[in-house]
């Protein structure tokens, strides 16, 4: 069966907003995992009007809602990694994507911008699959 839409849920991560314009974090929601096995943090990049900024990308899980207990994710619990998933001043309307397989319970996605004294505009979703449910309706 060639079915997407019925097997995957997509939540917002990280809301289209005024355009970014210092080096501030940009830190996700936080993402529960219950009911599913798999997600895939889905990075949206808009115009990026300076021309030496960077991105960093940095996935966190935990097994408290509100992330307290949040670390960093290891490597093998990513599928991509975080350095493929940044991007800088000359990836202007591309994606990236990183994925999580780790066994926490909340994720959470953060971009720290570098050297970013211009506009940046930056938004995310993030992917759940794998459901332990039927998501037909």
């Amino acid at each position: 069966m060639r079915d997407l839409a019925n097997h995957i849920t997509i939540r917002h991560a990280i809301s289209p907003a005024a355009a970014r314009t210092d080096n501030t974090p940009i830190v996700s929601a936080i993402i529960d995992l219950a009911g599913f096995d798999q997600a895939m943090f889905g990075i949206l990049v808009g115009d990026i009007a300076d021309a030496d900024a960077t991105f960093a990308v940095l996935v966190e899980h935990g097994d408290q809602a509100n992330l307290s207990d949040a670390a960093a994710v290891p490597d093998h619990q990513l599928t991509g990694t975080e350095a493929a998933a940044g991007f800088n001043f000359g990836d202007d309307n591309e994606t990236r994507k990183i994925g999580y397989v780790g066994p926490k319970r909340y994720v959470r996605l953060t971009i720290t911008p570098s050297g970013n004294a211009g506009n940046a505009f930056i938004a995310a979703v993030v992917v759940l699959s794998a459901s332990r449910y039927s998501l037909a309706s």
